[in-house]
């Protein structure tokens, strides 16, 4: 300040006054430098004496922030912070309500945020807030999905996976419903089911034999009577199986063993869904792998010890009316004396008293023999014929002691069922007998729940 009197101030000064404070005198020769005075106000005020001819001046400043209009609002989303004034500098944000995505031009964004800039303008506009959706629910195999709420697969929308019955049930036999979820992921309401998958329903054929009707002396079967029904024909010899799972066919193991080893895949044709050969075998299945019991010996014909075996198909079966599995037999499963089981086959029949092999499926019931009645059976023959097998407690017999109705030659690896709860389950595979439908004799199968582990074991590791 160039005034003479110096920093006494006492005739010439410059008062500066900020609001709030004491004004401040300045004078004499020292520049006061910034001066920050936080506030958008001053007065600048220049004092003289009574002397010269002015009575000095005055000045007022004041400025003030600029100021952006109000941002507004989102439908389905909230701007923070809310004031009552948005001024230069200040920020806004914008966050959507739960399962709403925040859009900008066509584009997910994943924050938002804008700056009050001097021109009194929002740096960028408002964004949209999107419902989100959780994209087409995983396929069910062997199943479909219905919507019971919402729409395109958008946020809170619910699905039910359903199988195709009756051919399929789901895992825990309840319907499960899934949900939109916020993080876009379609979410159980059951709370064991993760994801849903159809199992095969076992047992339980569309279409049923009614009676017990008077395969050797049997009837021909209905169609979809005996769905699990396979007929094999090994280098060229015909035999049988049944279906228990959706890639295994389970058969007994001398249909695939020749000269002590087993037979290889390609030699190995499998039919099934028809009743008649004719139509039966234009559509062949072909092994991926089989599985002999370990433990089967029988290289002289005497010993059908563990008589059992498997076939790994190379493709997987859908089942409907035509091919359905068998159940396996429960843990514990009984075999009790005169329970009346079915033997199915296309092997060998008696028509007009002659021997012949079936065109037909044909099926008969026959009943669980006592076992110890079953030993004596086969000693008596034992005293007229040589190399008769032995019976073991892996075997189990059925058939009439007056004979006229059994399994034969061809029917080897087919199912005898028994029922339970309405469902059939494998209780015995076709594997030897002295004679077919022989009087004091009876057909002698593979007792199939001595085999439940082994079974198990080699379908959950191939």
């Amino acid at each position: 300040m160039d005034s003479p009197e110096g920093p006494q101030c006492l005739h010439h000064w410059l008062e500066l006054t900020v609001r709030d404070e004491q004004p401040t005198k300045l004078c004499g020769r020292t520049s006061p430098g910034l001066i920050v005075t936080n506030s958008n106000m001053v007065k600048l005020e220049y004092h003289i004496d009574d002397e010269g001819q002015s009575n000095g001046w005055s000045l007022d400043y004041s400025t003030h922030r600029v100021k952006c209009p109000s941002p507004g609002s989102v439908a389905k989303g909230r701007v923070t912070p809310n004031l009552s004034e948005y001024l230069f500098r200040d920020y806004i944000y914008v966050r959507c309500d739960q399962g709403y995505k925040l859009m900008m031009n066509g584009r997910e964004m994943e924050s938002f945020s804008s700056i009050c800039q001097s021109n009194g303008q929002w740096h960028r506009p408002l964004p949209e807030c999107h419902i989100i959706d959780c994209g087409e629910p995983d396929p069910l195999l062997n199943g479909g999905v219905a919507f019971l709420s919402g729409f395109q697969n958008q946020y809170l929308s619910v699905i039910q996976y359903r199988c195709n019955e009756p051919f399929y049930s789901l895992l825990g036999d309840a319907n499960v419903n899934f949900t939109c979820d916020a993080d876009r992921k379609w979410r159980s309401t059951h709370e064991v089911i993760d994801s849903p998958r159809c199992l095969p329903v076992c047992g339980q054929p569309t279409n049923h034999i009614n009676v017990y009707q008077r395969i050797f002396g049997g009837q021909d079967a209905p169609d979809n009577t005996i769905p699990w029904q396979v007929l094999l024909i090994v280098s060229g010899g015909r035999g049988g199986g049944m279906v228990i799972g959706d890639r295994w066919i389970m058969t007994a193991a001398h249909s695939l063993v020749e000269r002590g080893v087993a037979v290889s895949n390609e030699s190995v044709r499998i039919f099934m869904g028809l009743n008649e050969i004719k139509a039966l075998r234009k559509s062949p299945l072909f092994a991926a792998s089989i599985h002999v019991h370990p433990e089967y010996n029988n290289t002289n014909n005497v010993d059908y010890n563990n008589d059992i075996a498997l076939i790994k198909l190379e493709d997987t079966l859908t089942f409907n009316s035509s091919v359905m599995p068998v159940c396996l037999p429960e843990p514990g499963a009984t075999y009790d004396t005169g329970v009346m089981g079915l033997v199915s086959g296309f092997g060998v029949t008696n028509e007009y008293n002659r021997r012949i092999l079936t065109n037909q499926l044909k099926y008969v019931y026959l009943p669980v023999v006592d076992q110890q009645t079953c030993r004596d059976s086969i000693s008596l023959v034992r005293r007229r014929r040589n190399n008769i097998p032995d019976l073991t407690d892996n075997m189990f017999c059925a058939g009439l002691p007056e004979g006229g109705k059994d399994s034969c030659q061809g029917d080897a690896g087919g199912p005898f069922t028994l029922t339970k709860d309405g469902r059939q389950w494998a209780a015995g595979i076709v594997s030897w007998g002295v004679e077919c439908g022989g009087k004091g004799t009876y057909g002698v199968y593979t007792r199939v729940a001595n085999y439940l582990n082994w079974i198990k074991k080699t379908m959950q590791e191939n």
